[in-house]
């Protein structure tokens, strides 16, 4: 039925791509006819423009060997224009951009007539006067002139003795180029015209487009065009040839309509012949299909049904009942009660539900019973009854369907027991474990540990988020559905982030809790927040011990250090003790012997205070330096940290015969520091360095110990830097491993907990401590110990002990 239809569209299909690979020759030797026209026309118009350029080229190397005034350039132009109608002006421009001599033809516009005198205007003009002095080469352009007339330029430079001498401007016409530079045989053939580098027409015309409706064959998308640039223009003139359409070509065949429209009248006479056979065929098939359609989703369906009649007997059974039962559709249609799928043990139980069947009590809900497989084995299902009505509305009996539970009841167990044991895991947790949605005073979940210490009540929850800094959401009190406050937002990124940790301290408890709080989705899909606290008061209170232990021995290495400077600091005080004594010796004296005025008297007395306050200010430092008093960071100067550290180790320094040189880098930002640690660190670093000096037993010159206070940048962190170098015997390799290693001393009456202490004091302001030996070729000159303080912030741990909270 189908083959005489494909055999008229095969044949309609060749007669069409007959005519069409003919057309599409046919267009191809078009294509090529106006393409090799289009270049002939191309190389007349452009051998014109040469021929001009040399002329041009010729007047100009007169005019720089001086040979042509201006009143011989106009006779030499006038004679060029009359010559060769397409060359519309020819101008004489020196390097200041002044006419000296210019002629133009009688069809050039006034306005676009140069004078002699005249400067030359700004624009497309000038811009290309400019290119041609400095590329010293003829240069084209089409300026963008006004009027009916356009024109073209071309700027030749002048030289005189290889400098800049000006141009000879010489203007093409558009039309006149287009009118004597292209064959009279291209133009009678083809739509000729000179366009612009936008495509625009300068000169010429062009082929009206085609009608809108034959751009839709395939041979007709394409116009038989072609278009090259003009040399040596380039790109700014374009010559485009359009070929006139002279025949219809195949399509206006009356050969090839009649082929379509015979093809098609038989083409439609065969279809009409088909859609009829078709429709009978449809109406046979309609009732098999229908009739197969029921029968295919009765034994697809995964619940089986059952049809009763009034009596009780089975009437009808599925696939799926069967398949269930394992009892054939044979065996259950025309039973009566008790049906062979009843466990022996249920049947009483399944008797009472069948009547109530009968008399209409049913449970809209379905009820679960036990059935038995013909094997003897069993499953659980839940059956639903429904009425079983007729076509005219009366009812024939009751139809049952039976749903497979067995699967879901095992993991509604598998759950609970899963459920039970996880439960029992957070139970024995020794930690607190909460639940509570955002915006609401529900507790979703808490385990024994919260329990015992906050009840069922979510005050606890809610107070250790407060406390751990966790922000709070407004609770929505208006609304009436129990949403939380950030319903319909994205919570990926709440519940994906990593767990926020904090260290807080509950009164009600007396205890120091360690919080960690994140966003979790509940299972009913509203976003909660679990907070899980652990008890770490016995970690706190064994750090205070720990910080307590620090401090004393900090205080201890102070008194220590101050121990070892004993005779220097008592032959410091000495000095000034020593004078007081002669002072007030002396005016005893004077003053027995009345040999002293109120003059002299006053000036002793002045020299006495002072020299006491100088001892006074020594016991002072002393004292401030070895007292013992609770840790205390504030904004700290590093100039006057430095100055105390220096007046104390100086006594020690000019003990020893030791010069102390020191530089504090200017404007240095203060340091949230303990200025107290800072100076008994830089009075151990100095104390030592003068103790290697003389342990190395060095000449007075090379005794000397150097202070440096500098910024830098550490890790791309602004940091200040403090480095003692001193001229000692450096460090052995066997001593740097064990440099900060508590209890190692090199020296014999030493501790070993100096260095230790002093890094531990930098490690706690955040700070690094490090020492390296100085080399003056293989032979060690020195050694340098530096450390640094970071300047950003005061700490990484701040206490706020009104609060009770840490954070980290």
């Amino acid at each position: 039925m189908l083959a005489p239809l494909a055999a008229v569209l095969l044949f309609l299909a060749a007669i069409v791509s007959a005519f069409g690979y003919l057309r599409l020759e046919e267009m191809d030797r078009e294509q090529e006819a106006v393409k090799r026209d289009v270049e002939y026309a191309q190389q007349r118009v452009r051998l014109r423009l040469l021929e001009r350029q040399e002329q041009l080229m010729r007047i100009a190397r007169d005019i720089s060997n001086k040979e042509v005034d201006p009143e011989e350039f106009v006779g030499r132009g006038e004679s060029m224009v009359i010559q060769y109608p397409e060359l519309q002006a020819v101008t004489w421009i020196d390097e200041r951009r002044r006419i000296k001599a210019s002629y133009a033809a009688p069809s050039v516009a006034n306005q676009q007539l140069r004078t002699q005198g005249e400067v030359l205007r700004s624009g497309e003009t000038e811009n290309i006067y400019s290119l041609a002095r400095d590329l010293q080469q003829p240069v084209y352009s089409q300026p963008a002139g006004g009027g009916e007339t356009r024109l073209l330029q071309l700027h030749i430079p002048l030289t005189e003795q290889g400098r800049f001498a000006g141009v000879i401007l010489g203007e093409y016409s558009i039309d006149g180029l287009l009118r004597y530079g292209v064959p009279a045989e291209v133009s009678a053939k083809y739509a000729v015209a000179l366009l612009d580098g936008k495509g625009r027409i300068l000169a010429g015309n062009s082929v009206p487009s085609r009608n809108p409706a034959t751009q839709l064959l395939p041979w007709a998308a394409q116009a038989n065009e072609y278009e090259v640039p003009v040399s040596p223009v380039g790109n700014g003139l374009i010559i485009r040839a359009q070929a006139y359409r002279t025949s219809l070509g195949v399509i206006g065949s009356g050969l090839f309509w009649l082929v379509s429209a015979l093809s098609v009248m038989t083409a439609w006479m065969l279809i009409g012949n088909w859609r009829h056979t078709r429709r009978r065929m449809q109406a046979q098939q309609a009732l098999v299909a229908e009739t197969s359609f029921r029968r295919a989703m009765e034994n697809s369906m995964l619940t089986g049904m059952r049809a009763l009649d009034l009596q009780g007997r089975i009437t009808y059974v599925n696939a799926a009942f069967c398949q269930m039962t394992s009892w054939s559709e044979a065996e259950l249609v025309g039973r009566t009660p008790p049906f062979p799928y009843w466990p022996d043990a249920d049947r009483e139980q399944l008797a009472a539900r069948l009547d109530d069947e009968l008399h209409g009590r049913t449970t809209p809900g379905g009820f679960q019973v036990r059935v038995k497989r013909k094997d003897g084995s069993l499953f659980d299902a839940r059956l639903y009854v429904s009425p079983l009505v007729d076509a005219k509305g009366h009812q024939t009996g009751w139809m049952t369907s039976m749903t497979d539970i067995t699967e879901p009841n095992r993991i509604r167990e598998q759950l609970s027991a899963s459920y039970e044991r996880f439960t029992t895991v957070l139970e024995a947790l020794d930690a607190s474990v909460s639940v509570a949605p955002l915006g609401s005073e529900e507790l979703l979940f808490a385990n024994k540990l919260y329990r015992l210490w906050f009840g069922v009540q979510t005050a606890g929850h809610l107070q250790m988020v407060a406390q751990a800094g966790v922000p709070e959401h407004p609770r929505n009190d208006e609304s009436l559905d129990e949403v939380d406050s950030l319903v319909g937002l994205p919570t990926g990124g709440l519940t994906t982030a990593q767990s926020e940790n904090a260290e807080i301290f509950v009164p009600e408890l007396g205890k120091w809790l360690e919080v960690r709080s994140r966003y979790l989705n509940w299972v009913d899909g509203r976003l909660a927040q679990m907070v899980i606290a652990t008890d770490i008061t016995p970690r706190r209170n064994a750090e205070e011990q720990s910080s307590a232990q620090a401090e004393r021995a900090q205080s201890a290495s102070r008194l220590i250090t101050m121990g070892e400077m004993a005779s220097s600091v008592a032959h410091e005080l000495n000095q000034p003790l020593t004078a007081i004594n002669n002072y007030c010796n002396g005016l005893v004296s004077r003053i027995k012997g009345k040999q002293i005025n109120e003059e002299d008297l006053l000036a002793a007395l002045d020299k006495t205070a002072r020299q006491a306050q100088r001892a006074g200010q020594i016991i002072q430092r002393i004292r401030s330096f070895v007292k013992r008093s609770e840790p205390n960071r504030q904004l700290s100067d590093v100039t006057m940290m430095v100055n105390e550290a220096v007046e104390l180790a100086e006594i020690e320094l000019r003990r020893r015969n030791v010069r102390l040189s020191h530089y504090v880098a200017a404007r240095l930002p203060k340091l949230m520091v303990d200025p107290i640690l800072i100076e008994q660190v830089l009075v151990n670093l100095l104390k030592n360095a003068a103790e290697s000096i003389e342990h190395a037993k060095r000449p007075a010159s090379r005794r000397s110990v150097e202070l440096r206070v500098i910024p830098k940048q550490v890790d791309e962190q602004p940091v200040v830097e403090f480095s003692v170098l001193d001229s000692g015997a450096g460090l052995a390799p066997e001593v740097m491993d064990r440099l900060y290693e508590a209890f190692f001393s090199t020296k014999v009456e030493g501790m070993g907990i100096g260095l230790n202490l002093c890094r531990t004091i930098v490690e706690s302001h955040q700070g690094r401590m490090q020492a390296e030996n100085i080399y003056n070729g293989t032979e060690v000159a020195g050694c340098r110990f530096s450390f640094w303080i970071p300047v950003s912030g005061a700490t990484n741990s701040i206490v706020n002990k009104d609060a009770g909270v840490t954070t980290a």
